[in-house]
């Protein structure tokens, strides 16, 4: 079973060295992509499975290809995967239902919209979901991502976490504020080494978040905001929705009666304020 199952979460800042200052440097993006949920292209996870499979949406990267990427993935009420395994690692964030992902004998225990949980490569695992429209962020490293039998299984050495959002620790950092408040999920704090965190910003919030890094990738886990960046049109990004930046960018976000929970991936620094009044 699993060593680490809905554990609380280790804040990295604390492991890595302090949280990034607040920046105030002006930026402005060399590339600026958005992906709306709705007009994510699907297609089958694992066509050996044929309509038995989950369905698979890319937001960035290639899937199929050997480089980093991130992807939606959609599951029935009720699926459940046979014992497997992967050839590479993954994370995974729950955006709507209900995700179980453990050892085959393990007993259910179900992650709810806002879950982080990460599978290591060669380790035999079953995903079964719950809840109708069912959906996740899934993200890689490297790639091709495929599905093997169990008897291919190995140790990589990486050991499998479990997160529910009653375990995410929220904080505050000099480079959030106005509300907004930042978790470390996993990485280095350190400069032009990758990290994950998410980002909520409150209710009523309107400002920017700004990134210095060579690379910036947003995904919408809860709630919707209003989008703009450079070269974009203000664009209303619901749940599974991403943005992505190559270079140093801006991104004008506003949210309304409720609060809105963003994935960031980042290999860089990044602030969020508030606009002035």
């Amino acid at each position: 079973m699993k060593t680490s199952r809905l554990a609380p979460l280790v804040l990295l800042g604390a492991a890595c060295g302090s949280v990034p200052p607040a920046l105030d440097r002006d930026a402005s993006s060399s590339f600026v992509e958005v992906v709306l949920a709705s007009e994510v292209d699907w297609e089958q996870l694992n066509p050996a499975r044929g309509d038995k499979s989950p369905k698979a949406g890319t937001l960035w990267g290639d899937r199929k290809g050997v480089v980093a990427t991130g992807y939606l993935i959609r599951f029935e009420d009720g699926f459940r995967s046979p014992p497997h395994i992967h050839n590479v690692s993954y994370r995974g964030v729950v955006i709507r239902g209900l995700v179980h992902n453990d050892d085959p004998d393990a007993a259910p225990m179900w992650m709810p919209s806002g879950s982080f949980w990460t599978q290591p490569k060669g380790e035999v695992h079953v995903t079964a979901a719950k809840g109708e429209n069912n959906l996740a962020y899934i993200e890689i490293d490297s790639g091709p991502y495929l599905v093997w039998p169990t008897a291919r299984a190995f140790d990589s050495g990486e050991r499998p976490v479990n997160v529910d959002p009653s375990n995410i620790v929220w904080m505050d950092a000099p480079a959030v504020r106005d509300g907004a408040r930042v978790s470390y999920l996993w990485g280095e704090l350190e400069d032009d080494r990758l990290r994950g965190a998410m980002i909520r910003l409150p209710r009523d919030f309107a400002g920017t978040i700004t990134s210095h890094a060579g690379s910036f990738r947003a995904v919408v886990i809860h709630g919707e905001l209003r989008h703009r960046a450079n070269g974009t049109s203000t664009q209303m990004l619901q749940q599974g929705s991403y943005v992505g930046a190559d270079g140093a960018s801006t991104h004008h976000v506003t949210t309304s009666a409720s609060e809105a929970v963003l994935y960031i991936r980042t290999d860089g620094e990044f602030e969020v304020r508030a606009a002035a009044n």
